[in-house]
């Protein structure tokens, strides 16, 4: 499937973020009925798991002043503004441009994020510090963008060009992560793999398949720019399922979903485009354009936000040794806590919202303050920062 294909209505609609919303309530639905031979869930314990991600989030910002959860963050590691050093690079473009840098920056470097691995590290030479997981993944690419090694232009090297992505292998993702045997990297050749597939299916830049709503007056709705997305990057995507000869991405197979004609019995997630649509709303913002209909993306359903539900007791393994294996990330066990995390956490929002005293709280910003930081505390605290649930990935999903 190539770049812009159309695709039936019918089928399209597993792009939409009310339809995930939708599946993944029936799959809580089912669970909460006693179906699931994986899940149990305890609604009573959502106050108090609301507790601890409130009490995180006022220690990160005091202020209350929370920002979008986004990979822009990641590139704050170690209280270094990099996003400041870029904007003095890109200070003399004019605005649409300087969007572009940063929407391709983000495009890059979200593709290249996905679990690290416990045992993996980068040095930054420029600030003297080391970092791990999504901070080191972050500073890595980061550093990578700025001294052009995505660009076809020597002239300019603050860009992405698919020309390059295509060609991109493992060996010089190595290099640019400092992987190697003694600094192993979960799923290099993954997501080598996916930058070349971006490469394959775009042309041009990344970053001008969003040209149009940057051009455009007015507001910009957060499901357009997951949309634009989809439609344009969905065959990229390691696909959960092909309905037919259609890729479909991030969609995954479970009895309970529900859902009519060709669809039913399919959830879709599609974790990394709305990963990158939360990481592109600063670049337009950036570019004078407001954001308009953000609660309409769903919370990320990764191990964090998943594993924060179960480490809290919001969720409980029928069979404690589940959390002895490996489970693939197509088996419905980790379908339905994917399924699980965007629903519950839907729940758990407006109480973290009404303890703050901030109703109108993105829930962007409620996973930033957040319920990704809690997850992740917790699992440092009694695993060393290990998901509660091993999942077989090439790095490129969860």
């Amino acid at each position: 499937m190539s770049w812009g294909t159309a695709i039936s209505p019918e089928l399209a609609g597993l792009r939409h973020p009310a339809t995930i919303r939708a599946r993944c309530a029936n799959i809580l639905s089912a669970v909460e009925s006693g179906e699931s031979p994986a899940f149990t869930v305890d609604r009573a314990r959502l106050p108090a798991c609301a507790d601890v991600v409130a009490g995180v989030t006022r220690r990160r910002y005091p202020s209350l002043d929370i920002p979008y959860h986004s990979r822009w963050r990641h590139f704050e590691a170690g209280g270094v503004d990099r996003a400041k050093r870029l904007d003095r690079r890109l200070d003399s473009r004019d605005p649409a441009q300087a969007a572009l840098a940063r929407i391709d920056l983000a495009i890059v470097s979200v593709l290249l994020d996905a679990g690290a691995g416990a045992n993996w590290s980068y040095f930054d030479a420029a600030s003297g510090q080391r970092y791990a997981r999504s901070e080191g993944l972050g500073v890595a690419s980061f550093e990578a963008f700025g001294s052009g090694l995505f660009s076809a232009r020597v002239d300019d090297p603050l860009r992405v060009d698919s020309s390059v992505l295509a060609t991109i292998d493992a060996a010089a993702l190595a290099r640019v992560f400092q992987a190697g045997e003694t600094n192993p990297l979960v799923g290099l050749e993954g997501r080598a793999a996916l930058l070349r597939r971006l490469g394959t299916a775009l042309p041009g830049r990344p970053a001008s398949m969003f040209a149009p709503l940057l051009a455009g007056a007015g507001d910009v709705a957060a499901p357009a720019i997951l949309a634009t997305l989809l439609d344009r990057t969905s065959a990229i995507w390691p696909s959960g399922v092909a309905i037919g000869d259609v890729p479909m991405g991030d969609v995954w197979r479970h009895r309970h979903a529900g859902g009519d004609g060709a669809t039913a019995g399919y959830v879709p997630f599609h974790k990394l485009s709305q990963w990158l649509a939360y990481s592109l709303f600063e670049p337009f913002e950036r570019a004078g354009r407001r954001i308009v209909d953000r609660e309409a993306l769903t919370a990320l359903p990764e191990y964090r936000n998943g594993g924060l539900l179960l480490d809290t007791g919001v969720l409980a393994l029928v069979d404690p040794s589940y959390a002895l294996r490996r489970h693939p990330v197509g088996s419905e066990l980790v379908v339905e806590w994917r399924a699980l995390t965007v629903a519950l956490i839907d729940a758990l929002a407006p109480l973290v919202r009404e303890r703050l005293g901030r109703p109108d709280l993105p829930l962007a910003c409620v996973l930033e303050g957040g319920t990704w930081a809690a997850g992740r505390e917790i699992a440092g605290a009694r695993r060393g920062g290990e998901a509660p649930i091993a999942v077989v990935s090439d790095g490129t999903v969860f």
